[in-house]
């Protein structure tokens, strides 16, 4: 256990922020599942550019990778141009 004032703010800081992470990784994990499953051209032009909002905000605040981001986009965009 820590010993110092510091040390156990600083693991309250950590466990909230790993929270607060895990929440939006989460959140944008479900809405790309959620595009990818959609087969309807129509809502997955409307939902795309809002997952990719989301990813590049991860991506922005180190919760991802911004290569990760760029590889997830890149494969949705290339979902949402075959659906027809």
């Amino acid at each position: 256990m820590a010993n110092h004032k510091s040390a156990l703010k600083r693991i309250r800081q950590s466990n909230a922020r790993r929270l607060h992470n895990r929440y939006y990784a989460k959140t944008a994990r479900n809405a790309v599942k959620r595009l990818r499953e959609t087969s309807e051209k129509e809502a997955a032009v409307e939902l795309f550019p809002r997952v990719c909002s989301m990813l590049d905000k991860l991506a922005k605040r180190h919760i991802i990778h911004k290569n990760k981001a760029s590889n997830l986009k890149s494969k949705l965009a290339r979902h949402v141009n075959t659906l027809g």
